[in-house]
């Protein structure tokens, strides 16, 4: 499929929920990280952005499209028979031997938990065939199922290519869809996990300081981390307080430190200035003369303070912060104007007759008499 009808048809569909999002920056805040986007997984609600459309390279956290691409196209219960290409990888890994046989899903843990890059190719080429194949698939998958604009990815585990990159923009949609997998939400949110391998037996340990409880933060449900000289540090991080669930991307921060110093900041400010409104199923909203209203039960994002929504001549209401920037916005329907008919009650139709026929009958009866006294004058 060419790459623009994909994009179209992922545009329509995005038409058709009703729910649009826009990246943008919404308030400073001391991130020092090149960009970083904070969204809210329920409402897809961006509630802060930091140069969200710049390409940059991802590293490690393509792993994170390799494992949803992995868990919905390919079966968790698959044998992979690791290749040699696979086995003799670069990077980081999880010591996979050449003919060694592994499952599916523990190698896309094995990929995210310990960042192996030899699982990678494994999974890669037990899907498609080959590394190129499968990046172009991977490619066409994320443009038609996510809706991304701005990714190319080469391979899939993020080592080095000038043409592998993306955005915080678009890894947070990445994120957010993968973690509506249950499969995918489990294994993102693993802390550790017994490897047991054909040469190498260990206790995986998530890379993810806030994750594995080195940096503590509380509410902290999954995470991915990434390194490359030319990436620097990149960071995916997802946290729950009980009331929303924020999804957190950081890419080129300079040092380790400052990745999870933005994130925590990030968090902070969201858990603590913005809160979750459902508009009920046909709720209307007028602009001048025209009304519109909602076509189903829809969760918006809200500032604590400074709230405000507006609708636009053509039924698109926007939610601004305080700072008048757009939070979210959806596509409302119109209502159409219906002519007002009276409601039928019992006997009305009945007695509205019964007048009418009563002021024909008196009409009739004066002129019938007018004409009868007429004749009888002429007689006379």
């Amino acid at each position: 499929m060419p790459k623009f009808i994909a994009i179209i048809i992922v545009v329509i569909l995005f038409c058709s929920s009703g729910l649009f999002t826009y990246a943008q920056k919404r308030t400073e805040l001391p991130i020092k990280s090149e960009a970083a986007v904070m969204l809210d997984a329920d409402t897809g609600a961006v509630l802060y952005a930091k140069n969200p459309d710049e390409r940059l390279y991802p590293a490690s956290l393509t792993k994170i499209a390799t494992a949803i691409y992995a868990i919905e196209k390919g079966d968790l219960n698959d044998i992979v028979t690791v290749s040699r290409n696979a086995a003799w990888t670069e990077g980081a890994s999880v010591h996979l031997n050449e003919g060694e046989r592994v499952p599916m899903k523990t190698l896309i843990q094995g990929m995210i938990i310990n960042s192996g890059n030899d699982a990678a190719v494994a999974i890669a080429e037990h899907l498609d065939g080959s590394v190129d194949l499968f990046s172009k698939n991977l490619n066409e998958y994320l443009i038609k199922n996510i809706g991304v604009t701005e990714t190319h990815f080469v391979n899939p585990n993020g080592l080095f290519d000038p043409n592998h990159y993306t955005t915080a923009w678009d890894l947070a949609k990445i994120t957010n869809y993968a973690q509506k997998n249950p499969v995918f939400a489990e294994i993102f949110g693993m802390k550790e996990m017994k490897w047991t391998g054909q040469t190498w037996n260990a206790t995986l340990v998530s890379h993810h300081l806030m994750l594995n409880g080195e940096i503590l933060y509380s509410g902290i449900t999954g995470g991915k981390t990434g390194y490359l000289d030319e990436s620097r540090h990149t960071l995916a991080t997802s946290a729950n307080n009980g009331k929303m669930r924020l999804i957190v991307i950081e890419m080129m921060a300079d040092r380790k430190k400052d990745g999870y110093k933005d994130t925590a900041r990030l968090l902070d400010y969201g858990f603590s200035h913005f809160k979750h409104e459902e508009l009920k199923e046909g709720e209307s909203f007028k602009k001048g003369k025209k009304e519109f209203s909602t076509s189903a039960h829809t969760m918006i994002t809200l500032p604590l303070n400074g709230k405000s929504k507006e609708v636009s001549n053509k039924g698109l209401l926007s939610v601004k912060d305080e700072n008048g920037n757009t939070l979210q916005s959806i596509q409302l329907n119109p209502v159409k104007a219906h002519i007002k008919k009276e409601a039928a009650k019992p006997g009305l139709k009945f007695y509205k007759n019964m007048h009418l026929n009563a002021f024909y009958g008196v009409f009739g009866l004066l002129i019938a008499g007018a004409f009868i006294g007429k004749r009888r004058t002429k007689n006379d």
